[in-house]
């Protein structure tokens, strides 16, 4: 008997058993994770691009086409709080899994599509997981580090989705100009397949949910949370009306060849990526003033858009700092986790209805200020008011973040970092994201990272 025990004992702490039991590194963690928003940001960024070539063999004209990306668009709009609150006792891990089968559904239907109204279905079902599923990706990130990184880990997670501006839409439009657009959805679908497995291999395993649907609405009774989104929703159209239109300003008033275009839409994406890799670091010091300064920031390079646009060299510096912006989400992301209390999923993937609604809303007054007659580069200062408007929303909320801070701790004002409010309590502790053969002290001494 005692013989038994002392093989088990042996066999439990031996050093494949131990390296069984030990989860991934968090490095991997996040590269898992970040595939499914490189799958995501090809889609929606290279669908953009694609736009004259399925409307051409679809037989329909360009603008009409682009109710193709609208209905992407409301898909993440209705999509992500539906979700959030439809999955609030699902495990984390679990919903990876199924949003971003959905999503693979959605993009190979959209490469089968025989005509533009399954289309146009297809491209609102892929929409339906995209704020849902960054917004889950976003909570285990932060589940995973210390209370002070956790802008770092989201802005690495959205690394996937800058890193697709820079690498994925460039291919998926080489691909449909040389095979057929259809052929560029069908990457994706192999990407968002590929994040499958990933994350069934890589993800943390997790309890099912402690939230409620009832809980999670409790979001929307939140000031703090509506004024965080409208940051975003007004905020981040300035980015959308300048890149929207990016490409035929590069042709009709740079005077570019149409080549280059992929070039330029790479140093965005490079600007994107680097500004997440780089501001999130500066945020997790503090938050509230680095969202203001991004803001700031995005007005300066969005003015200067007019004056950059004649000459190549100057237009793609301006694009970069343009891109770096794009770092604003994960910040607001962190913002949103402070103040929403128990209804964190739900906050999280509002934000991507939020940044949706900037997708919206900035290529629209863009739009509406060329066919004024005031030009293509007319896109920038359209962008930079904007910019300025949602920084004058952010002043309510820095103003009321300072505030809450001095009613509770004299000594974190200097920080800059935001409280939760007492009315919106911090989120309880999330679900054990150990494998669960796991005994919680032998998680106390493996650590994730």
């Amino acid at each position: 008997m005692t013989t038994s025990k002392q093989a088990t004992s042996q066999q439990a702490t031996s050093p494949r058993a131990t390296a069984a039991s030990r989860p991934p590194h968090l490095a991997i963690v996040l590269f898992s994770l970040a595939m499914g928003g490189f799958a995501i940001g090809t889609t929606e960024f290279a669908s953009m691009s694609l736009l004259p070539f399925f409307a051409a063999d679809l037989g329909i004209d360009e603008p009409t086409a682009g109710h193709a990306i609208s209905a992407y668009a409301l898909g993440v709009v209705l999509g992500a709080p539906l979700i959030a609150v439809l999955g609030a006792r699902l495990a984390r891990r679990a919903q990876l899994l199924v949003l971003m089968a959905v999503f693979a559904l959605g993009n190979a239907l959209t490469a089968l599509a025989p005509g533009f109204g399954s289309m146009i279905a297809a491209r609102f079902l892929s929409g339906l997981p995209h704020g849902a599923y960054f917004g889950i990706a976003a909570l285990v990130a932060a589940s995973l580090v210390p209370q002070h990184r956790r802008s770092q880990a989201i802005g690495q997670v959205m690394l996937g989705l800058t890193g697709a501006t820079i690498i994925g839409v460039p291919l998926a439009n080489l691909i449909g100009q040389a095979i057929g657009w259809r052929a560029s959805f069908g990457l994706v679908s192999v990407l968002a397949l590929l994040t499958v497995l990933l994350c069934a291999r890589f993800a943390p395993r997790d309890q099912a949910g402690r939230s409620d649907p009832l809980r999670e609405l409790g979001a929307l009774r939140s000031g703090r949370v509506w004024i965080t989104l409208a940051i975003g929703a007004i905020g981040f159209g300035g980015m959308f009306a300048v890149y929207t239109y990016l490409a035929t300003t590069l042709i009709e008033v740079t005077k570019v060849s149409p080549a280059l275009i992929p070039l330029f839409l790479a140093v965005f994406g490079i600007g994107a990526t680097l500004g997440n890799l780089v501001i999130p670091r500066f945020a997790d010091r503090a938050l509230m003033p680095t969202a203001g300064g991004i803001l700031l920031f995005s007005a300066v390079a969005l003015l200067v858009f007019p004056l950059a646009a004649g000459n190549p060299w100057a237009l793609a510096a301006d694009v970069f700092a343009i891109g770096a912006g794009v770092s604003l989400g994960a910040i607001l992301q962190t913002r949103l986790m402070d103040v929403a209390g128990d209804a964190q999923a739900l906050a999280a993937a509002l934000n991507h209805s939020a940044f949706n609604t900037a997708n919206a809303l900035g290529p629209f007054l863009g739009g509406l200020a060329i066919r004024e007659g005031l030009g293509w580069t007319s896109t920038g200062p359209v962008g930079a008011a904007l910019a300025v408007l949602g920084f004058l929303i952010w002043i309510v909320a820095y103003r009321d973040a300072r505030s809450v801070e001095a009613r509770s701790a004299p000594g974190d004002v200097s920080s800059g970092k935001s409280a939760a409010p007492p009315e919106n309590p911090p989120a309880r502790p999330a679900p054990p994201l150990a494998p669960h053969h796991r005994s919680r002290s032998d998680a106390a001494r493996e650590p994730v990272a």
